[in-house]
């Protein structure tokens, strides 16, 4: 990569702007996952039949787990991308944490909170 050893303050504040709507996304997803989860007046098996609570209820907790699951990766999701805005306004991201050399553009555009090129990612070793 021409030699520069980081992207110029232009180029951070382009990766800022996307992770910044990215998060913003990610933020409401997340509280929407957890609205859901909090939800005791929907849909339940109160006036149900007893032959069918048993299946919804397990239905209905699968169900739960699986918006549960959601949520934490979402959250996680939301941490790595906080994380990211850390590394901009230190003038470290887009540094490739194994090789030390800067990830490439169209890798940061898809993956905005990447910390290793394409080759340490997928285990190939340098050449």
């Amino acid at each position: 990569m021409s030699g520069k050893t980081r992207y110029s303050d232009e180029e951070l504040l382009e990766f800022k702007e996307l992770i910044m709507a990215k998060l913003e996304k990610a933020r409401a997803e997340y509280e929407n996952l957890c609205a859901s989860l909090r939800n005791n007046n929907g849909n339940d098996i109160a006036d149900t039949s007893p032959t069918f609570k048993v299946l919804e209820e397990g239905a209905s907790t699968l169900g739960r787990e699986e918006t549960a699951r959601l949520a934490e990766r979402q959250r996680t999701f939301i941490n790595h991308l906080t994380a990211a805005l850390t590394r901009i306004d230190n003038k470290t991201y887009g540094i490739c944490r194994v090789t030390g050399e800067l990830i490439p553009k169209e890798r940061l555009r898809a993956v905005p909170h990447a910390t290793l090129s394409i080759d340490p990612k997928t285990g190939k070793k340098q050449a």
